[in-house]
């Protein structure tokens, strides 16, 4: 079982931003991780919080304990700060979940 999250994001700066995805992506590997489905969305419908989203994806860990620790690594906590914090207005956790392979 991995565990995964469908995450929606409200991104200001797509250039920052993958500047942010390159920089993780190889914390987010040492912990099992990796990203799903990616979209560029360009209307949200039916938002159940008051945040646009332009952004929606998949993101999935070994386990739910690599996700509390791989958001808890200083490492990454420098790249969110620097990249993340600067790019994106909103966060929206759509679903957690655990995912049989």
């Amino acid at each position: 079982m991995s565990y995964e999250m469908l995450v929606g994001l409200h991104v200001l700066d797509d250039d920052m931003y993958q500047q942010y995805r390159d920089a993780m992506r190889p914390i987010l590997s040492s912990y099992g991780g990796g990203f799903g489905y990616d979209f560029k969305v360009s209307e949200v419908l039916r938002p159940e919080e008051n945040s646009d989203i332009n952004r929606v994806f998949t993101i999935y860990f070994s386990d739910g304990a690599a996700k509390e620790a791989f958001f808890a690594n200083p490492e990454y906590l420098k790249v969110r700060e620097h990249y993340f914090e600067a790019s994106v207005a909103s966060t929206t956790i759509i679903a957690s979940y655990e995912k049989s392979v």
